[in-house]
């Protein structure tokens, strides 16, 4: 009995996903840090946005976190993922080539281009509209159109 009380539980947790908030298994996680993610990764399937700043405590850091945090449905639509990135000292890829002055918004497009900078925080709203006018993007609202037809 003891040998199959160990089998019986690994059988249970290999089976279990990850959950959010809502009980569901999380496929497509929105946000990430710069340490768990390489951007490469990305090319061609997401639109990163990456939020900089000197420490998770700036204000500005915090305002824009809770705006992305508001509507997940909007970036989720738009294949969009959020990067935080907020250890200057740790000087990754990204940080290297952007080189942000405290805060900074980041879009790249899913080419890996950076398609807009912004030194302040921008609310869903507005990161949908620039987003929604990028050519990849206008391909793919014609896509989907013609696929409803």
């Amino acid at each position: 009995m003891k040998a199959i009380l160990p089998l019986v539980l690994t059988g249970i947790f290999a089976f279990a996903g990850p959950l959010s908030a809502n009980g569901d298994p999380e496929e497509n996680p929105l946000f990430f840090t710069m340490d768990e993610v390489n951007l490469s990764q990305f090319q061609w399937k997401n639109r990163p946005v990456v939020v900089f700043a000197d420490t998770e405590n700036d204000p500005a850091f915090i305002e824009q976190m809770e705006l992305l945090r508001a509507r997940p449905d909007a970036l989720r639509e738009r294949d969009v993922v959020v990067i935080t990135d907020t250890d200057p000292a740790a000087r990754s890829d990204i940080r290297i080539r952007l080189r942000p002055r405290g805060f900074m918004l980041a879009i790249l497009g899913k080419d890996g281009g950076v398609k807009l900078r912004k030194p302040f925080p921008w609310d869903v709203r507005e990161i949908s509209r620039s987003i929604d006018k990028m050519p990849v993007r206008q391909r793919e609202i014609r896509a989907r159109k013609e696929e409803i037809r």
